[in-house]
């Protein structure tokens, strides 16, 4: 049996943890976690090792191998409030939301961090249970008053469950320091506009607009608040923009029906074509199906780690309505969050084909384009 001297075993681990460390930085995550592993040795408790194998498992989506490793490592390190962060976020990612708020409640007996009483929140409402998720978003908003995310969140709940006042009132200290915030205002003109009060809505929505908001929501409501307030000519406007933005609504399509019947269109010519529409969308078609699929590849694509899902339900909802073709920029966006930058690129051409040039979705699309083919240069030239 040869002996190795142990300044030698030394050396060797600094060497690769070191080149791990290197490769890893370099996004080789596969290569930096076969040269950790045949460093750790049975019943040998290596934290810097470890920690490093830790997040690489983290990083390239193992997450059971990550969240064994990290709870190994909190259970030996229970200051080290780096690894419950990490294995909050682990567990949040396996739906594990009870073991994922356990972890996050072990953080806040150490430090009060903002970030981890959101994360907290968040693990709540995954399990249903809003009452808590709002008042653990509370406790987040006291020690970072100017977290948006956090608010809209917020005040998602008590919009939910009818407090319009809430909502509102939550918005308020927020919105006195940043009056156009694209967030946060339009929640408020939707607060205002679902307990009635059309006529704040109109100048909550309006003054979006104005600022250069041109998205479904701020049309659509702009739309209705303006039909509440009997300003018809207004009404046909906005809810027509919203349709050029999105036509898979049937709501939408009636509206558009209703105002222009106020507005005396002539009815053949006029009223009856989106009358037909609304009748042919609500059979069962593929604009259902694309709104279903829609709402499904939101919900995933808000989660911000459920990538693939998203992309998965934005696909069925552009195949069931290819006209919904801000889907492409979001099949894009998608993709490049999980820094597959080939598929984004041949969908952000997908999108740019189709879209209307000088619009805000074409701008963006170009920018996070030309931004990807500088990255995937680099990559090549590395």
């Amino acid at each position: 049996m040869v002996c190795v001297p142990l300044g030698a075993q030394t050396t060797h681990r600094d060497s690769v943890l070191a080149r791990a460390r290197y490769l890893k930085s370099i996004y080789r995550i596969d290569e930096a976690t076969e040269q950790l592993s045949a460093l750790v040795r049975p019943g040998a408790m290596d934290e810097g090792v470890l920690s490093e194998l830790a997040d690489c498992h983290f990083q390239s989506g193992d997450l059971e191998g990550a969240a064994g490793t990290y709870f190994m490592l909190s259970a030996r390190q229970p200051e080290n409030i780096l690894y419950q962060i990490r294995l909050m976020q682990v567990y949040y990612r396996l739906k594990a939301f009870p073991q994922s708020i356990q972890a996050g409640l072990a953080v806040l007996q150490r430090d009060s961090i903002p970030a981890v009483v959101s994360y907290i929140g968040d693990g709540f409402g995954q399990m249903g249970q809003a009452d808590s998720a709002l008042w653990y978003y509370r406790r987040s908003l006291a020690m970072k008053p100017r977290n948006e995310t956090t608010l809209s969140k917020a005040m998602g709940i008590l919009l939910g469950k009818g407090d319009f006042d809430g909502a509102i009132s939550l918005a308020e200290p927020f919105l006195s320091e940043d009056p156009d915030n694209v967030t946060i205002a339009p929640l408020k003109g939707l607060a205002l506009y679902s307990k009635g009060d059309y006529e704040p809505a109109v100048k909550v929505f309006q003054r979006q607009e104005d600022i250069g908001n041109d998205s479904y929501p701020i049309h659509y409501y702009l739309g209705q608040s303006y039909w509440h307030t009997q300003v018809i000519y207004r009404a046909e406007q906005e809810l027509l923009a919203a349709w050029q933005t999105d036509s898979s609504d049937v709501n939408l399509a009636y509206s558009i029906a209703a105002v222009k019947a106020e507005a005396y269109r002539p009815f053949e010519k006029d009223v009856k074509l989106w009358l037909d529409k609304a009748l042919e969308m609500l059979e069962p078609d593929h604009a259902v199906l694309s709104r279903i699929h829609q709402q499904y590849g939101l919900a995933y694509y808000k989660r911000q780690d459920s990538w693939d899902q998203a992309i998965g339900h934005y696909m069925q909802a552009y195949k069931y309505n290819p006209k919904f073709i801000s889907a492409l920029s979001t099949i894009a966006y998608c993709y490049q969050q999980k820094k597959d930058y080939k598929q984004a690129v041949e969908w952000y051409e997908k999108y740019l084909k189709v879209a209307k040039p000088g619009s805000k979705g074409y701008e963006f699309a170009e920018a996070n384009l030309a931004y990807i083919k500088s990255e995937l240069f680099m990559e090549e030239a590395r």
